[in-house]
This record gives structure tokens, C-alpha cells and sequence, in this order.
């Protein structure tokens, strides 16, 4: 898939499971969907969101893949990546700039940052497809998503002490 159009959709995803919840209070959508706007909450839809993506294009795409593993464990590692990418480029404003004073510029901000690390897991899972990976290393990927997905789901019900889980005051 383009990784233009693979970024929108991830993008689209990701702003959908922002608003899930809220809209629906379907307490079964808490693990995926952000319940408030903690940083936590963010990377955890962008965990959710790349994998979405990464199964519709799975689906779309069937007939054309030769082998499972060599579709999954690019996108399994691009989806553990993405969340941190979001973390890292985000931040960049606030230690350049600082608060941006209009809601508007945090709004584009956010929606530029999430559309790039979209595009990121797209240019990773490209350079790592038709490659030959080693077997530690599919055994990393495979351990970090388990350990992506784990997290996300059990720091949703029981937040650890550290500050990157609060919500913002």
C-alpha cells in the first residue's frame, strides 16, 4: 500500500478512537480508545490505529503477499515505533517554541505529527519488507508489540506512579 495513503488511513483511525469512547461510553473500547489526554492515551491509540491500518491493508492486499511473517513483522515493529515517534516529534515544539498560545496551532500540530509518524511506520515497514530478518530479531518485534499491546491495555485500568500517564492538570 502507498505509504501516503496508509499515513491518512492510520490518521483517520487514530482520530476515531480518540472520539470512540467518549461518544459511545462502551466500556469494551476503554483498551483501545483514549479516555482522557494524557500522553499515555495517545500512544496507545497510535499503537491500536497502526495495527488497524496494518490489517485493512492486510485484507486488501491478501492475494499479493508471499508469506505472513514477511507482511507482519515489519508492521508489528512499525506499530511498537509509531507511538514513540508521536512522543518524540511532538515535543519538539514545546522545547523550540514552548505552548503554542491558540488551540488551533495545537490542533494542526497534532494532526501533522500523527500523519508523519504514520508516514514513519510506513518508510520502516517498507525498508524491512523483502528483507531477510533474522530470527532475534523477529523475536524483538514479536516481544515488543506483545509487550506494546500489554501495557497499553493494563496501564488503562491501573496507572503506574509515573508522570507520562497523568493526564495533563
Amino acid at each position: 500500500m502507498n505509504i501516503f495513503l496508509k499515513a491518512f488511513i492510520y490518521l483517520v483511525l487514530f482520530s476515531g478512537l480518540h472520539f470512540c469512547y467518549d461518544l459511545s461510553g462502551w466500556s469494551f473500547l476503554k483498551p483501545f480508545c483514549g479516555v482522557d489526554e494524557s500522553i499515555f492515551q495517545h500512544l496507545k491509540m497510535a499503537f491500536w490505529a497502526y495495527l488497524l491500518a496494518s490489517l485493512m491493508e492486510s485484507l486488501a492486499f491478501k492475494g499479493q503477499r508471499k508469506k505472513p511473517e514477511s507482511f507482519w513483522i515489519p508492521r508489528f515493529f512499525s506499530a511498537a515505533i509509531v507511538p514513540w515517534t508521536i512522543f518524540l516529534v511532538w515535543y519538539l515544539v514545546p522545547a523550540t517554541v514552548g505552548k503554542l498560545r491558540l488551540s488551533f496551532m495545537e490542533l494542526i500540530w497534532a494532526l501533522l505529527v500523527s500523519y508523519f509518524s504514520g508516514l514513519a511506520g510506513g518508510l520502516i515497514e517498507k525498508n524491512l519488507q523483502g528483507h531477510r530478518l533474522s530470527f532475534g530479531f523477529k523475536v524483538l518485534v514479536v516481544f515488543l508489540a506483545v509487550v506494546s499491546a500489554s501495557l497499553y491495555i493494563v496501564f488503562t485500568y491501573s496507572l503506574p506512579w509515573v508522570d507520562m500517564f497523568r493526564a495533563p492538570e
